[in-house]
């Protein structure tokens, strides 16, 4: 991945109350340092936007758990974003998106999935690598999703999509289990 291009901040750089939450957030996940927390703290009031952003898609979005882990899971492994699989692989086993499951996340939409899920997948593959959703796999979603949920949708791989982006640019390093 190389050099990060913004180092990971300390209280100086964060200022107190992201510095506090990268440190929580640390804690928490059991890793060294959550640099892409101590990375984008350093935008200030702009983090603490984004974490709210975020939040609002997920863990408190409109979609599932198990669903929103399969998407996100899906697109760090179509951007090849490392950094959001290892957190992901953690935080999609607690919603049920483990083993066998998980894998067949990595193989895609044509891997044995009911309508829903693939439905899901299909989108989500189409949204990373073409940045738009084709009528075919739209009226597949919109057999199960609600117009709100199809707007949570999208953004939801939109975030994780920007996410994956501001991570490779920013050379943000994988974290250090402790």
């Amino acid at each position: 991945m190389g050099t990060p291009r913004v180092a990971p901040g300390g209280l100086r750089e964060l200022g107190p109350i992201n510095w506090v939450f990268a440190r929580g957030a640390a804690r928490v996940i059991g890793v060294d340092n959550a640099r892409i927390f101590s990375t984008l703290g350093r935008a200030k009031g702009l983090f603490r936007a984004w974490l709210h952003f975020g939040g609002r898609l997920m863990p408190f979005g409109a979609l599932s758990r198990k669903e929103s882990e399969m998407i996100i899971i899906r697109v760090a492994h179509l951007r090849d974003c490392d950094y959001e699989l290892d957190h992901h692989r953690r935080l999609g086993a607690r919603a049920g998106v483990r083993g066998e499951i998980f894998d067949r996340v990595l193989e895609g939409p044509e891997a044995g999935w009911g309508d829903r899920e693939r439905a899901l997948l299909q989108a989500t593959d189409e949204l990373v690598t073409a940045k738009d959703i084709s009528d075919n796999t739209w009226s597949a979603l919109r057999r199960h999703l609600d117009d709100g949920k199809l707007i949570a949708f999208v953004l939801l791989v939109g975030q994780y999509d920007m996410l994956a982006t501001t991570i490779g640019t920013l050379r943000v390093q994988r974290d250090t289990r402790v």
